[in-house]
């Protein structure tokens, strides 16, 4: 068995997906922290150019060298300068090792509806291919139609609001969230009919991921192998603030979209 997980390992490594060199200290904490540098290394800074600068507005997940994952809601038809910045750990430090791509092909869900967030994704090519490293790989993805227990662990990573109305973190952020099912999440007094069976619900606990800036960014759950999947998008959390009872962060299930990301993906 020992050798059987080595094996695996070594052939995640080759694949190069969802295995970062400095792994991320993974502690049941019941609010964001700072992550250990470069440990979720597919997490990306989607930015914007306004008036000549550029800024973050929306985080997302590498999950090739040349392609990103983020949310439909975070790309403005009336902006048309995106870059995105990879390889970051703080968003203000100049750091050695991140790159800026710019954004060459942004591809929104053709059924996306604004008004009830629903199939809230959308790929993003880059200008040319960032050089995999130590600190910039892709996050893998799931099996097609793969559906998170109810508890499982899992953990969201973003550069969102510290707190309702706070500052923008500018350290990578992690906290630990928990899956909440479809069928707890649909109930009257949670989500209702908001939460569908192409969405995923985590938190609840007292840290969600509904603070601006955190959109986007994916939610990373361990698999067996010892690899990182990114099971979902942050899509949209409760209105009243960042961390709301029985209003767990919403996340398009990725795992329901495998097919509309190949397809995309392999069109361009």
């Amino acid at each position: 068995m020992e050798k059987l997980l080595v094996l695996t390992l070594m052939v995640a490594r080759v694949c190069g997906c969802g295995l970062p060199t400095h792994p991320p200290v993974v502690e049941r904490v019941v609010a964001g922290v700072d992550v250990r540098p470069h440990s979720w290394p597919w997490q990306v800074s989607l930015q914007s150019d306004s008036r000549g600068r550029w800024s973050h507005v929306c985080g997302g997940t590498l999950i090739t060298a040349a392609w990103v994952l983020t949310a439909a809601h975070c790309i403005s038809s009336s902006r048309y300068n995106y870059s995105v910045e990879v390889g970051k750990h703080s968003l203000e430090a100049s750091e050695e090792n991140s790159m800026v791509r710019r954004a060459s092909q942004m591809v929104t869900h053709e059924n996306y509806n604004i008004f009830l967030s629903r199939n809230d994704i959308a790929l993003i090519k880059l200008s040319s291919p960032v050089l995999l490293s130590d600190t910039i790989m892709p996050a893998c993805l799931p099996q097609p139609h793969a559906v998170l227990p109810h508890g499982t662990a899992c953990y969201v990573t973003g550069w969102g609001r510290l707190s309702t109305d706070g500052p923008m973190a500018d350290i990578l952020q992690q906290a630990r969230l928990l899956v909440v099912g479809r069928d707890t999440c649909s109930q009257p007094d949670w989500w209702g009919v908001l939460a569908t069976d192409k969405m995923v619900c985590a938190g609840d606990d007292g840290v969600s991921a509904g603070c601006n800036g955190d959109s986007g960014g994916p939610l990373n759950c361990q698999n067996p192998n010892g690899t990182w999947s990114v099971h979902g998008v942050v899509s949209f959390g409760s209105g009243q603030g960042c961390n709301v009872t029985q209003k767990p962060t919403v996340f398009t299930q990725v795992s329901s979209y495998m097919d509309w990301i190949n397809k995309v993906m392999s069109s361009y």
